[in-house]
């Protein structure tokens, strides 16, 4: 796995269990909505993803933009559907998507990197 994608997992993994070791009832039920969200429902996994992920690009947020690019290839996105998702919140978010379109791209290549130099899963 990339540094890049490795750092950021594990980090995102570490602090998501350091906050929520708080009993903080606020936090927990929107750590939980928030996943409840992205189940299958209606809209398929693979479609919220790619909606959180416009919305991320919308919003500009690098955090959010890595983790749903990651999701999104969990969910079987595919190189060239990524890039009509970057298109729809490139041009709801305007120029000033494009820094966070080329960390979103870049994350990608990586992501991809890394799962075409992993060894083949044993199911």
């Amino acid at each position: 796995m990339s540094d890049l994608v490795a750092e950021f997992s594990a980090f995102r993994r570490r602090m998501n269990e350091r906050i929520l070791e708080h009993d903080n009832q606020v936090v927990r039920r929107f750590f939980a909505l928030d996943t409840q969200t992205y189940r299958d429902g209606a809209l398929p996994v693979r479609t919220k993803e790619m909606l959180g992920l416009v919305a991320s690009l919308v919003l500009r947020c690098d955090d959010c933009i890595a983790y749903h690019v990651a999701e999104c290839r969990k969910a079987g996105v595919t190189r060239e559907e990524f890039f009509e998702v970057f298109s729809v919140g490139l041009v709801v978010g305007g120029s000033i998507v494009i820094p966070h379109l080329r960390r979103a791209v870049d994350f990608l290549d990586r992501l991809e990197s890394t799962e075409a130099s992993a060894p083949p899963s044993v199911d």
